[in-house]
């Protein structure tokens, strides 16, 4: 007998959401299961409107399902109050947006410190794991720079500086490079990769981009808030 393979990081079974509009009903996800496994680049796509951000929110535990089971890292998150959930999505879980969602007061330094100082880490190893992220993403020499003092590459970097300095089970990154200039974009995802890598950190993507898909270690295909294809590796067309 081989070796069981580890057990994902996320599993949903049988995962419902549903939205009320007025008097009508509006199926985001309807029926997805699946397991996502750790240590990959795994990608979720789809075209507009086929429910991968809603997905992606359910994951992070941002939204909850209307029904079915969403487990991580071994933890029915059903079973957890609103206020520990919350502290379970701040300490598991890293995200990195499209528009980047920096705090424009904060240097980016101060930027990246910042979900340290929400779970409360004392300020010498703060400063240790800052200054560190800081310098993985190439941005020592902008730590005293405010968001409208760098570009949209850098302030990506500060964005994925910012997501893992916590050591987060997995990354979720919805579209993170759709407002990247192609050369930027492939930048970006160079260091994303190389971050997983030495990190060993599990990244979920929700994309379009045809650039970042070419490097999906497994890809989860969404349409119509059903999963109609898992596969390893990219996206056949």
């Amino acid at each position: 007998m081989g070796e069981s393979s580890p057990s994902p990081v996320v599993e949903l079974r049988q995962v419902t959401k549903v939205y009320r509009v007025g008097e009508v009903v509006v199926p985001a996800v309807n029926g997805i299961s699946l397991g996502i496994p750790r240590e990959r680049f795994s990608m979720i796509v789809g075209p507009s409107g086929s429910g991968k951000t809603t997905l992606l929110n359910i994951i992070g535990c941002i939204d909850a399902p209307t029904s079915g089971t969403v487990v991580i890292d071994g933890q029915d998150v059903a079973q957890l109050s609103d206020n520990a959930i919350s502290d379970f999505r701040a300490r598991n879980v890293g995200f990195i947006f499209q528009n980047f969602n920096l705090i424009p007061v904060l240097s980016a330094y101060e930027n990246i410190e910042y979900p340290l100082l929400l779970l409360k880490v004392p300020p010498a190893k703060r400063s240790r794991a800052t200054l560190a992220m800081l310098d993985a993403v190439g941005l020592a020499d902008r730590r005293h720079q405010r968001p409208n003092q760098l570009s949209g590459g850098q302030k990506q970097r500060v964005a994925i500086a910012r997501a893992l300095v916590k050591e987060p089970r997995f990354v979720l990154a919805d579209e993170p490079t759709a407002n990247l200039d192609s050369h930027t974009g492939a930048a970006i995802i160079e260091l994303m990769h190389r971050m997983q890598g030495e990190l060993k950190t599990t990244f979920i993507f929700s994309t379009h981009d045809p650039q970042l898909m070419l490097h999906a270690q497994e890809t989860f295909s969404i349409r119509d808030g059903q999963l109609v294809r898992h596969q390893s590796g990219a996206p056949q067309p």
